[in-house]
């Protein structure tokens, strides 16, 4: 399945898309603010030079931040999966529990029928 097979539909999913594309041109500003910072000092740069290493900068930030994004996406699957696990488990024993106590209460009840009962 593609990630835009996941997307969700509708106005939250062009929401998500929006967001999405809004925090990336964010990165894209911000990788490009701190190569300019970065060339600024070397004055000795002519133009070319400057826009060069600007380029490679950016370009070198935001494989950085992409990759970065996806550990963080593919951890946020897994603990997914973890707390999905976890609820089906916990699910589970609460169904048990429910059961147990109604099976408890159902012995009682007829044990009290019985002594009621001469």
């Amino acid at each position: 399945m593609t990630d835009a097979a996941k997307r969700p539909d509708g106005p939250a999913g062009l929401a998500e898309q929006v967001e999405g594309y809004l925090l990336w041109q964010a990165r894209v500003a911000e990788a490009e603010q701190r190569a300019r910072a970065f060339t600024e000092p070397m004055q000795w740069l002519t133009t070319a030079q400057r826009e060069e290493i600007e380029e490679h900068y950016v370009s070198d930030c935001l494989l950085r931040a992409r990759a970065d994004l996806q550990r963080v996406a593919e951890r946020c699957r897994a603990l997914r999966g973890e707390y999905e696990e976890r609820y089906r488990q916990l699910r589970a024993r609460c169904f048990a529990f429910v059961l147990t106590a109604l099976a408890v209460l159902a012995g009682a009840a007829v044990l009290a029928l019985a002594l009621v009962r001469p």
